[in-house]
This record gives structure tokens, sequence and C-alpha cells, in this order.
């Protein structure tokens, strides 16, 4: 009678901690994120305190496959032993929150251990499958680019999307504000707009607002998705002209999870929106709300552009209007602003504000003022950029470091006017030590897509130079062109030291057929570090 007993008790402990067989700091990040809803989040800060003080990078090729490894479990009420995949035996809970996390990190993931992770994820073969977990693991396949294509594609079922449409009108027949069952109070109603600090269009009368139809009442973001609906049939024959900038701001009918920023989770958002804000239209006005400020914002910035003080201080509560603003908006409003013609000191103090609002900048907007803020005034250097300039930028890119490798390290490594000072410049900020180690394999995925020139080597040796924890698809895709360079660098000394850290910094990683390339392209070097490249080349069959 005590035997079948036992067999429960193992079975009940077995499903409070599936992750007991893994390593240590595996079980430490899954625990982390059983945390509540929050439990994304704290995974994160468990990630980064792992990783960080010198410490060893995350094993996640290990952990992704033994998520994906199937292990016995105890199943159903007759206590069955079937086997199934680990993912699939954590908590629900813990599965969304890792899915959350790896949305967050996913440049930094094997992605040939990535795959069969979304591949069980979407294929759960239990009668209830988590829909939202398919629908988190449906966006990573998005940002991986793999798979069918989904551009314009929504992971909510038809029927999920019909009531979600349904309820925005809903939301929407009380017109901007979500209102309680009972009336508001008119005497409070009328004090809080005039408390209200950003003024926006002018309130109907009561006459105005019955004789309009309930349509013209609703939000405008709500009256969007009925024009997506009756457009829907003719969007494959012509694309319709740019709507208004209202329009781009409130996202028409985007899904809600795609505007959420994420840690290099919007790569394929941030393009199109950098494009829109460079075609900027003559007729693009900024709202009157955000209008109105734009006096004061130059004000603040005079005040502080030729000192530090107040770097200390809360940023100013009109910066907050950049949350309402589009990314055109936002270029429109730099313009306004003169953000280039800043001093240095007026830079950092601006970059001072925006690194401390919250919640934190989109990345379509953080990508548009990095572009403004930073680009032309690093291209038109002639000599060392200042401190001050420095500083504002690695700061900068250690919390947007996505919208750094897009607006701005990609453009100047590709600019005709990179020099010495820009280039020297670049080569700081890849030494940077705040840098994580998933954003530094951003930046290395970013240079690797471009072709290269002298400037390039320079600040690849930069970041090589910091052992970057990389996946095998990666290296090879560094090493191929590394090593097809040379008959074209064969005088170059920038290429000899980048061959040389490559050698000596990753010696094993290096496979025998990329040996061999390396040898070919040492052939052709004509610089006074051949004798070091063959020497380094001779350490690696040792």
């Amino acid at each position: 009678m005590e035997a079948p007993k036992a067999v429960p008790a193992q079975a009940e402990g077995a499903e409070q901690e599936p992750w007991a067989q893994l390593e240590a700091p595996a079980r430490l990040l899954l625990q982390a994120l059983q945390a509540g809803p929050d439990g994304a989040r704290r995974g994160l800060r468990v990630l980064r305190a792992m990783t960080g003080r010198g410490g060893e990078p995350f094993g996640w090729g290990r952990v992704l496959q033994a998520l994906c490894r199937e292990e016995p479990m105890v199943e159903g009420p007759d206590c069955r032993l079937e086997l199934k995949p680990l993912l699939l035996q954590l908590p629900p809970l813990c599965q969304r929150n890792l899915m959350s996390l790896l949305m967050a990190v996913w440049p930094s993931l094997p992605e040939s251990s990535l795959l069969p992770v979304l591949q069980i994820a979407y294929q759960d073969p239990s009668p209830d499958p988590d829909l939202w977990l398919r629908a988190l693991g449906e966006l990573l396949r998005k940002d991986l680019g793999v798979g069918a294509s989904t551009e314009g594609a929504s992971p909510l079922s038809a029927r999920c999307q019909r009531q979600l449409r349904g309820l925005c009108r809903q939301l929407g027949q009380g017109g901007r504000k979500l209102r309680w069952p009972h009336a508001p109070d008119p005497k409070k109603e009328e004090e809080k707009d005039k408390d209200s600090q950003w003024p926006g269009k002018r309130r109907k009368g009561p006459e105005e607002e019955s004789a309009s139809p309930d349509w013209e009442r609703a939000p405008k973001r709500f009256r969007c998705l009925e024009k997506e609906e009756e457009k829907e049939a003719g969007r494959q024959e012509a694309r319709p002209e740019r709507e208004s900038s209202e329009s781009l701001a409130d996202g028409g009918g985007a899904s809600p999870i795609e505007k959420q920023p994420a840690m290099g989770a919007e790569p394929s958002e941030a393009a199109p929106s950098l494009e829109d804000a460079k075609g900027l239209p003559e007729s693009l006005e900024l709202p009157k709300a955000i209008q109105d400020q734009v006096p004061r914002l130059q004000q603040l910035l005079r005040t502080f552009g030729e000192g530090l003080e107040g770097l200390e201080g809360a940023p100013p509560v009109e910066l907050q209007l950049l949350h309402e603003c589009s990314p055109s908006q936002v270029d429109l409003l730099c313009a306004q602003l003169q953000l280039p013609q800043l001093s240095d000191a007026g830079l950092l103090q601006l970059c001072t504000w925006l690194l401390a609002l919250s919640p934190d900048l989109s990345l379509s907007n953080a990508t548009v003022l990095t572009r403004s803020l930073f680009l032309e005034r690093i291209l038109s250097l002639t000599s060392s950029a200042s401190r001050l300039l420095t500083t504002a930028l690695t700061a900068f890119c250690t919390k947007y470091t996505y919208a750094v490798c897009r607006a701005l390290l990609g453009p100047m490594l590709q600019a005709p006017r990179t020099g010495p000072a820009q280039t020297e410049l670049l080569c700081c900020l890849m030494k940077d030590k705040a840098l994580e180690p998933d954003m530094q394999v951003l930046m290395l995925g970013q240079i690797l897509e471009l072709p290269w020139k002298e400037e390039s080597f320079l600040v690849l040796q930069s970041l090589l130079e910091r052992q970057v924890e990389m996946p095998p698809e990666k290296f090879n895709v560094l090493m191929e062109k590394l090593y097809k360079e040379g008959p074209a660098a064969t005088m170059s000394m920038a290429y000899a030291k980048l061959m040389l850290t490559v050698m000596t910094k990753y010696q094993a990683n290096i496979t025998e057929i990329q040996r061999l390339g390396l040898a070919a392209a040492i052939e052709f070097n004509t610089t006074f570090l051949r004798k070091s490249l063959q020497a380094a080349l001779r350490h690696l069959t040792l």
C-alpha cells in the first residue's frame, strides 16, 4: 500500500522543480523566472549579475538544448510515465517569462539552439496549449526572420482580433478617456482640465458632442482599426498615400505586443521608422500641445548649454512629450530645437535627461534622436572628440545600443567623411566596459553586415579585444569575411592587427578549415607583421 503513495510524492517534487538536473546558473535563472509577472525582468538581472564583473558568459547553448531534451515525467491521475520536453514541463508562468526573456536577448543566442525551442512551443501536443506562449514564440520567430513571411500578420487568432476590435470600439464610445459607470462630477472635470499640464485640442461643447456621431467621437487610434478593416481588401492592389502624422503616431492597427520596447527585440521596426523620419513631408506639424512647449525646451537648452549645472536633477517634465511623438515628429522637434548645434556640454546635459526618462524611449524614437544628436556632430570632427561628447555617447549607447548601431555605427562606417577622429571615437565606444556581452554581439553583427574598409578593421579589432562571446554562426561569418579580405588588404596594418587579434584571442574557436583560410590570407600580407602572423598561425596547429 505504501509503494503507490511514493510515486505521487516523487511526481509532485518533480513538478515543483523540473529543472533540478540542470547546472546551477540555469537553475538560478529559472527560479528567477518564477517570480510572478515581473519574472522576465528579474531573470535579466540575474543574467547580468552572472555575466558581469568578469564572470563567464551564460551558457545559453547548453540551456536551450536541455529545454528541448525529453525527460520522463508522471502524467495524469493514473500516474503514467511519459516523455516530454523539459520546456513543456516548466510551470506556465515560467514558460511565458522565459519566452519574454528570450525575446529580449535573442541577438546573443545561438540560432541553431533557439529554433528547436520555438518549434516545441509552437507544436505543444497537449489538448489545451498555451496560446500566449505560442504568440510570444511567433513574435520571436518574426524577429529572427525564419519560417513563412509574417509581414503584416498578427499572432492573434482571427476571432481574438475581432473581439479586440470590438472592445476597442466600446472603449472608444466615451471619447478620449475611459469612464466609470456613474456620471463624473462636472466641477471636478473642469478643475482637472484646468490643472492639466498638457492641453490638447479644444473640448467640444455639449451641443457639438451630442450632434457628433459616435464614430467621430471615438479616438483616432480606434477609428484607425475600423479603417483597416475597410481597406483590408485593397491593400494588395496599391499602397495608399501616407496617412496623417497622428495616425502614424497612434500606430494604426498594430498589435500592442509589437510596440512594446525590449532590448534588441525590434530590429524590424527601426529601419522603416528611420526612413519615415528622413522622408519628412513639408506639411508635417507638431501637435499644439507639443509645439507650445518648444520655447520652454529651447530656453532650458540655452541655460545649460555652456555649463554642467543640474546634471543630477530630474529631467524636465516637458521631455515626457517625446513619448507622445511619432518618429517623424521627433525628427521635426529635433530640428526646431537645433540639437545638432548644441555644445558638447549641452549635449551631455540633454542625454542625462533622456536617459533618466521613465518609461524608456521607444526604439524608433531613440534611433531618430541618436541620428540627430550624434551623427552629423561626429562626422564633422576634425580632431579627437571631447570628453563630454565621449561620455554622452557611451552613456547613450549603454541604454540604447540598438539605436546607436542602426543610426550611428552603420552610417559612420560607410560614410566617406569618416577619418581618424571618428574612428578613434568608435574604438572608444567598443572598449566601453559598460557595454553588456549581448550588446557586444549586437555591435559585432552590425559590423559583419557592412562592407569592410580600413576604419572597419580598427573598430572591429577594438571590439574583438573584449573577447566577445559570440555564437558559432557569427564566428563563421567573421572568419569568412576575414580571410576573403586578404587579397585586398595586403598592405593594411589595421587588417594585420585584426588577424593577429583573432588568432590569439579566439584560438580555441578556429577550426582546421578556417586555419587554412587564414593561411591563404596571410600569404598575401606584405606588412612587417607578416612573421608574427605566421608564428600565430603555426601556434594554431600545435
